[in-house]
């Protein structure tokens, strides 16, 4: 028997108990904790998906506040990784279906066996990098998915069926490997549009995941403050190396250590070749003669005057206040060991 908490959406004629059902047994992968992923985490719990991936890489912040609306002062407090606050808020909400937290950066070495067996991956990142990621594994292991984008006052998102729709390579082409320069950082966003662009992603997700005819075909923008909304045909690129020739050239990369700045932020992400599983205490005892060190379950911070170490327990690491990614790295290797 269904639970009544979806009393009103079952006798919504659209979805039914047979829609409800479906998605009750459905698994989703969201990638991305930040404003777009917990309204679309949000919502989708509440309407009972039974199995939910929350997937981010960082920590809560005071700037995230005014959008990102699972959050609260508290976890800026704790600095809690955004995956456990999410998991933390939405279990009081719904103990009905499985929320698994995923701590990790999403990279070409992990990205399938995060999707795996996911029904259906919602993007709610904020870089191109990921979603060519996301765009290739979700090819290649046909899995639909969901993109999604808000910055300033607009917002636009576009369902990917492989073998049905065009891609994301498709929309965006090749040349767009690089950012604009333009992000939330340096121009802005309203927490209008982010909440909008969610609410549209998980109307197509609930759509999807009950058989509905009336998947949207278009891509969506809209400007909340110049007042537009349109629907916009993509067509599919006849030469696309992704959705076409399904050639995965982000997967390809090689694995190995890398470092990445952080947006809006003077930290650097160092990420090293191995995932392991750091013992804290005995890392802790060695630094604390270099600074002051806590931790907790989940991350270890170190500060000095100098710079401060936020490590996880696969390894990866935040550094503040390095001069460049070859002085993170530096620090990491002198600190935490490469």
């Amino acid at each position: 028997m269904i639970d009544r908490r979806y009393s009103r959406q079952v006798i919504y004629e659209n979805i039914g108990e047979g829609g409800q059902q479906r998605l009750l047994d459905a698994t989703v992968a969201i990638i991305g904790m930040g404003a777009l992923g917990t309204v679309s985490a949000n919502n989708l719990c509440r309407a009972g998906v039974g199995r939910l991936k929350l997937i981010d890489r960082d920590y809560v912040e005071l700037s995230n506040l005014q959008r990102q609306t699972l959050y609260t002062e508290d976890d800026v407090r704790e600095e809690k990784p955004k995956a456990m606050a999410a998991f933390d808020h939405l279990s009081r909400v719904n103990s009905t279906i499985i929320l698994e937290p995923v701590i990790a950066d999403v990279s070409p070495a992990n990205i399938e066996a995060l999707i795996s067996g996911c029904d259906l991956v919602l993007d709610c990142t904020d870089n191109f990098e990921v979603r060519r990621l996301i765009n290739e594994a979700c090819d290649r292991m046909r899995i639909p998915w969901i993109y999604c984008g808000a910055i300033g006052s607009t917002c636009m998102t576009m369902n990917i069926i492989p073998g049905e729709t065009p891609c994301f390579l498709c929309f965006t082409g090749e040349s767009s490997s690089r950012e604009s320069g333009q992000t939330c950082s340096t121009v802005g966003v309203l927490n209008m549009a982010t909440g909008i662009a969610s609410s549209m992603q998980t109307a197509e997700a609930v759509k999807l995941l009950t058989g509905s005819p009336d998947l949207r075909r278009t891509l969506f923008f809209m400007d909340v403050w110049e007042n537009i909304a349109q629907f916009i045909d993509v067509r599919k690129d006849p030469e696309c190396p992704v959705c076409v020739k399904h050639e995965y050239a982000a997967l390809g990369r090689p694995a190995g250590s890398y470092s990445t700045h952080l947006c809006g932020r003077n930290e650097i992400q160092v990420v090293p070749n191995d995932r392991r599983d750091v013992d804290f205490e005995k890392l802790a005892s060695s630094l604390a003669a270099h600074g002051e060190v806590v931790f907790n379950s989940y991350m270890l911070k170190f500060s000095n005057p100098s710079f401060t170490i936020k490590l996880f327990r696969d390894g990866r690491a935040i550094i503040g206040n390095a001069k460049d990614a070859s002085h993170a790295k530096s620090i990491y290797t002198e600190y935490v060991g490469l």
